[in-house]
């Protein structure tokens, strides 16, 4: 195959869904709890102007325990696209993680494992060494580099004030919300 016939591929920024895409609630299953997490609009529309893929990477292990159903999590998923779409944007996709190895033993897709976001890269061919993970806590971040991400950021909102207590030096870069992080990185492939 040469390189004409090879479709070109696509940069990407993933989010980690509590915390960072919406304000943190333990286990959120109802969609009119959902309130998106501050600089998130934001972020999705310097991704989407800037040529990246805007994709949630979560884990949901409420599924594995029975507290909530596939069909709540899709409705938060529909209200976190309906709350973009007030704004003029959207997620490209949202994967998630419905395992826990205590209830569903271990699987190659709940974070730190990059299973979700090797899957995002296949189904929408994603270059991941032009892309990039926000989340709120350091399983996220390492999923990002366990994916081969170009860069992993750790965020203060949600639970990351809490990781950042407990690790003072994330070896990850930080920023305030997930718009920083993602300007900082543009602003680093200059």
């Amino acid at each position: 195959m040469d390189q004409k016939t090879i479709p070109h591929r696509r940069k990407c920024c993933f989010f980690d869904r509590d915390g960072v895409a919406n304000v943190e609630v333990d286990y959120l299953h109802e969609a009119e709890k959902t309130v998106l997490e501050a600089g998130f609009v934001e972020a999705v529309k310097a991704a989407h102007a800037n040529g990246y893929l805007a994709v949630i990477i979560t884990n949901q292990a409420g599924i594995a325990r029975g507290m909530f159903s596939l069909q709540e999590l899709y409705q938060v998923h529909e209200r976190i696209q309906e709350l973009l779409a007030e704004q003029g944007e959207k997620i490209d996709a949202i994967y998630f993680c419905p395992h826990h190895p205590d209830y569903t033993g271990v699987c190659n897709c709940r974070k730190p494992a990059p299973g979700m976001i090797l899957k995002a890269a296949e189904e929408l061919n994603i270059d991941l060494a032009q892309s990039l993970m926000i989340g709120d806590r350091l399983s996220d971040c390492q999923c990002g580099k366990n994916a081969g991400c170009k860069a992993s950021y750790l965020v203060r909102t949600g639970y990351g004030l809490k990781t950042l207590t407990a690790n003072p030096d994330p070896g990850f870069p930080v920023a305030d919300n997930s718009y920083a992080a993602f300007m900082d990185f543009l602003k680093n492939q200059e």
